[in-house]
């Protein structure tokens, strides 16, 4: 289980970004965070992981259980060795290295037989075998995807940290990469925090989710729940309340209702 209990994030000792937000992930579960961009969604992976330090930041109040231990405060080399990996967004592989190389940089932290680790991760993403003495930096957006998510899966984790996994990939590769995340959890029984702007994927992949506005979690629910909500179906997945496909136009102008906040 991880937990974060009303946690508060400052930048530069003054920006307040993060306003006591809490949330709940169950071990083996995909919970998903949704929001616009500028709510502060990828700061409370930060958090989690305990990348606030290489940007002036820090948790100011509140704390963050894993496992029943806390580890708000932790550095992130210690958050890592718990089983807690980050796939940050950006698709971040090295880019100078191959990419059986960067795979077998992940399995540093894990440890392990790393030829079956190998095995097994080539299992989840076959298109990488034929690559796997190309060098990363020349790979495509969807196969460097696929390559970050392998290298963290190298790793052994108990819990991944996804932040934004379809950003920049075409509709096809981002389904199959939501699929990809679907087995991995099934079959490895990783819990995954998702952070993730195409709501209709999220909550399709997810059983439960929370919604972060300005800093603060302002809905949550299973996914079913929030997939008939009217505000949801609206903003986030640009219906309007008869079912029908809203303009951009139209949701650009939406005003959260009051209740949100």
């Amino acid at each position: 289980m991880l937990k974060i209990v009303n946690i508060e994030v400052k930048y530069h000792e003054v920006i307040l970004v993060i306003r006591g937000v809490s949330l709940e992930v169950p071990s083996s579960k995909v919970v998903s965070l949704l929001g616009a961009n500028g709510a502060g969604k990828t700061t409370t992976l930060k958090a989690i992981s305990g990348l606030l330090i290489y940007e002036d930041g820090k948790i100011s109040d509140g704390y963050i259980e894993f496992e029943g231990e806390r580890i708000s405060g932790l550095k992130t080399e210690a958050i890592t060795q718990k089983g807690i990996m980050q796939i940050m967004e950006g698709r971040r592989v090295l880019e100078h290295l191959t990419v059986e190389e960067n795979l077998k940089a992940g399995a540093i932290a894990g440890g392990g037989n790393v030829k079956k680790k190998l095995e097994s991760t080539y299992g989840y993403f076959p298109g990488l075998v034929d690559f796997r003495k190309r060098t990363a930096g020349y790979l495509s957006g969807g196969e460097q995807q696929q390559l970050v998510i392998g290298r963290a899966l190298m790793a052994s984790p108990q819990f991944i940290l996804m932040d934004e996994p379809s950003l920049g990939l075409s509709p096809i590769m981002a389904k199959g990469t939501f699929e990809i995340i679907r087995r991995i959890n099934e079959e490895e029984r990783i819990g995954i925090l998702l952070v993730e702007q195409n709501a209709k994927m999220a909550l399709e992949i997810a059983g439960y989710a929370y919604v972060m506005e300005n800093g603060r979690t302002v809905l949550d629910g299973t996914s079913e729940e929030l997939q008939q909500n009217e505000d949801i179906k609206e903003f986030y997945l640009g219906l309007s309340e008869l079912g029908h496909r809203k303009s951009y136009r139209e949701a650009k102008h939406y005003r959260r209702r009051k209740r949100w906040l």
